[in-house]
């Protein structure tokens, strides 16, 4: 079984193989308070998985891109998303070539990335955040180092955003609105990208 979190192949085995434990099957409920209160955006969503937030965000009159490196998890995401399957596409986010968003949304992406890319995961956030845009989602902290989920602690994460983004909203997710894996240790944020 591929080992790298960094590699499509370790997506596609567990995929395929239906070891998910990070699909909640649906919309976390505090996006979707969220959302009904934001304008339209332009929004990516990067290791989209099967899809669920694409379809949300798609269906309440945004501009959504999904992007996944993992074939497996493609197929799961045109299967949830029928006729808005090309709201997704294949891409890695580090070599992305698109113009700024004003939404990067954030949901098990970072915590499936191995630490030794977290630095240019935030640069990679800096850049395609435009100016007066939001980083935005679901932050696993936890001080595990097998992983993933990899958890990351506050600091570390305040010393990977400061430099671009200002964190504007922050509160705890109840345990019953997360998957068991991650369950009491996420965190809803929002961080405004610094003009």
């Amino acid at each position: 079984m591929a080992q790298d979190s960094s590699r499509p192949a370790f997506w596609d085995e567990r995929y395929r193989g239906g070891v998910t434990p990070w699909d909640a099957g649906g919309i976390p409920p505090r996006l979707r308070e969220w959302l009904a209160m934001q304008p339209p955006m332009r929004v990516l969503v990067p290791g989209c998985g099967s899809g669920y937030e694409v379809r949300l965000f798609a269906e309440s009159g945004h501009d959504v891109l999904g992007i996944d490196f993992s074939d497996a998890a493609l197929e799961a995401a045109r299967r949830t998303l029928g006729a808005l399957a090309e709201r997704v596409r294949q891409a890695d986010f580090f070599a992305l070539e698109e113009g700024a968003f004003d939404l990067v949304y954030e949901r098990t992406f970072l915590c499936a990335l191995p630490p030794r890319l977290r630095r240019e995961w935030a640069g990679r956030a800096a850049e395609l955040v435009r100016p007066g845009g939001r980083l935005a989602g679901f932050f696993f902290f936890d001080d595990n180092v097998k992983g993933p989920p990899f958890g990351i602690a506050a600091r570390a994460l305040h010393e990977l955003l400061d430099p671009a983004f200002e964190l504007t909203e922050d509160e705890a997710i109840p345990a019953a609105q997360s998957v068991p894996v991650l369950a009491g240790k996420e965190r809803w944020q929002v961080w405004e990208r610094r003009r």
